[in-house]
């Protein structure tokens, strides 16, 4: 509820007749500290010269009206115009001080619309030279602001510094003249910027859908696939190692973070010690381009390599051996416990390298023939259909919590 001056006058009228400020407050559904600060600004203080008694806050408007008459009279012995003259000649004379005085001192002074006088500066204000100096002074303010916030100020900032500076100068004016001047603010484009400096470094691919290795330890693959048990979602991240498919680290974890695919790596790592010349490719998913993950790459001097964004085909190997550890064992199942589940994945994990044939350049086997093109179809429908089948999990789940 909004008070009047009036209604505040008399709630304050009200405390100093005596009345509790609590029960001011609960009848009239005031916040104390809101009271308090009414008390203050309309407390009366007795003039010796005068039998009138004015509240601090009649003093300082008393004030405020005071320095703009005194405004107003600068105003009027600098100009040769009177009130009785053409609306012409009041904007003649009025337009040097334009920028030495609020507009609203200028207009009061001859009785000026401040429409007619924005209006009038704006039609003029190529062969205005009071415009022209008044937008020159705030140019070089501009700059020195600029330059003393080490670039970091925008528009607002720097017009809230003119201010304080007793300079006078909307925000539209401060953009537009920052605009001009070629001036952006660091902290609206340094992220641009950093993108542009490292997006060759983090979205190269170097594999290249090159899915073969000559030797072991030159290429490894990575991804986490998501699974779901008992309400709850768990994460396999795993690393396979492209000259012999097979699975050369894993871990399940209930995040999808950093630490997952970093402990899946250092775990790899420390059992395989590869040379220099290892490539690590993935997708583009926020924990393999994380610092932390990244620093630890360069840290073992392993070169990073991408899939290109949206395209599941970059990282066949991994959408493909995903799609069939879900066939083979997730979907066929029943998991009672988190326990049962780690222990599955690690048993499947242990067959599908030591057991199951499966397909590699270097290590022939039952499905060796198979063309390039075929396994571009293979992994393409491996990622779509575990993305559908996640989506029918979720629809499933939504349906039994609507009907149980």
């Amino acid at each position: 509820m909004r008070y009047s001056e009036e209604e505040k006058r008399t709630l304050v009228s009200l405390y100093y007749n005596g009345k509790p400020v609590i029960e001011i407050c609960q009848e009239h559904q005031i916040s104390r500290s809101t009271f308090y600060s009414w008390i203050q600004a309309y407390r009366p203080v007795k003039s010796k010269n005068s039998p009138r008694t004015v509240t601090p806050k009649d003093f300082d408007s008393l004030l405020r009206r005071c320095e703009k008459q005194e405004q107003i009279i600068t105003v009027l012995k600098s100009v040769l115009a009177v009130a009785s003259a053409t609306t012409q000649e009041k904007l003649a004379v009025l337009e040097p001080l334009y920028g030495q005085f609020s507009v609203h001192v200028l207009c009061e002074a001859l009785d000026i619309p401040r429409g007619t006088f924005y209006n009038h500066i704006k039609r003029n204000k190529r062969g205005n030279s009071s415009y022209a100096r008044h937008r020159e002074e705030l140019r070089t303010a501009i700059q020195e602001i600029f330059e003393e916030s080490r670039q970091t100020f925008g528009s607002e900032k720097i017009c809230a510094v003119l201010h304080e500076r007793g300079y006078r100068a909307g925000t539209t004016l401060v953009r537009e003249l920052m605009s001009e001047m070629g001036l952006s603010s660091v902290s609206t484009t340094s992220k641009r910027q950093w993108k542009k400096f490292n997006s060759y470094e983090r979205k190269s691919n170097i594999l290249q859908r090159q899915f073969h290795a000559e030797a072991p330890n030159c290429v490894w693959v990575s991804d986490v696939t998501c699974m779901k048990l008992k309400d709850r979602y768990y994460y396999l991240c795993a690393i396979v190692d492209l000259y012999s498919r097979k699975v050369i680290a894993h871990k399940v974890s209930t995040r999808n973070s950093t630490q997952l695919i970093t402990a899946t790596l250092k775990m790899a790592y420390n059992m395989r010690t590869p040379g220099e010349n290892l490539i690590f490719h993935s997708d583009q998913g926020s924990q393999y381009t994380s610092h932390a993950f990244r620093q630890l790459l360069k840290k073992l001097k392993i070169t990073q390599s991408f899939s290109n964004a949206g395209t599941p085909h970059d990282n066949a190997v991994m959408e493909s051996f995903f799609a069939v550890f879900k066939k083979e064992e997730f979907y066929r199942s029943a998991y009672r416990s988190e326990a049962e589940l780690r222990k599955k994945i690690d048993e499947y994990i242990a067959f599908y390298n030591q057991k199951r044939p499966h397909f590699s350049e270097n290590n022939k086997s039952f499905i060796s023939g198979k063309r390039g093109s075929d396994l571009r179809f293979t992994a393409a429908s491996a990622a779509i259909f575990n993305c559908l089948d996640f989506n029918v999990q979720i629809l499933t789940d939504n349906l039994l919590r609507q009907n149980p």
